[in-house]
């Protein structure tokens, strides 16, 4: 059962620390590269730069909760939001697939 999960390459779990001026101050934040590959997808799919979604993202939690607590394990469960999205959108069209089989 492991073993798709011990075969990924190591690249994809390496860590990753970028710097991002988010709400006008410069900070880094410290994410596996298969993280920072999904929110340059997300951002790609809403017209704008990593940083430019990350202060979006973090001004609505802000807006909303009044404090963004831990930003760095927000932008990961945002990335596993959008991957169980993705999947749920496959798998809504799938049915209609498998009847015309």
């Amino acid at each position: 059962m492991c073993r798709i999960f011990a075969e990924q390459p190591p690249e994809s779990y390496a860590c990753e620390t970028r710097s991002l001026r988010i709400g006008g101050h410069c900070t880094s934040l410290r994410l596996e590269a298969a993280f920072w590959t999904i929110l340059e997808e997300i951002a790609r799919q809403e017209n704008l730069s990593v940083a430019k979604f990350a202060t979006k993202l973090h001004d609505e939690v802000l807006e909303r909760q009044g404090e963004v607590r831990n930003f760095a394990s927000l932008l990961r469960c945002c990335c596993l939001t959008y991957l169980a999205q993705q999947g749920e959108a496959g798998r809504s069209s799938r049915p209609a697939l498998m009847a015309a089989e």
